[in-house]
C-alpha cells in the first residue's frame, strides 16, 4: 500500500535526504525509517529485549539431564 505525503514539508525532508544519498524520496524515506527503527531498539534496555526469549526458554520443560562438564562432553563428541 503506497505511503501518502500530505505535508510539504515532510517531502521536502525527503527530497532533502534523497539528494543527500544520491537516491529516490523511495529509498531516502525507507532508510530513514529503519534507522529510526533500529535507534529505538538500542534505547530499549537489553533486559528488555531479551524477555521474550528467556520466557520461550524457561516454557520448555526440565529434562532431568544434569548440565555437568560429563554431559557437555558427550554433546560434543569428547566422552
Amino acid at each position: 500500500m503506497p505511503l501518502n505525503i500530505r505535508s510539504e514539508a515532510v517531502n521536502q525532508l525527503a527530497e532533502t535526504l534523497a539528494a543527500r544519498l544520491a537516491t529516490s524520496k523511495t529509498t531516502a524515506v525507507e532508510c530513514a525509517l529503519r534507522n529510526e527503527l533500529q535507534r529505538l531498539d538500542a534505547a530499549t534496555p537489553l533486559r528488555e529485549r531479551l524477555r521474550p526469549i528467556q520466557d520461550r526458554v524457561l516454557a520448555r520443560p526440565a529434562t532431568g539431564l544434569q548440565a555437568d562438564k560429563a554431559l557437555f562432553d558427550e554433546l560434543s563428541g569428547d566422552a
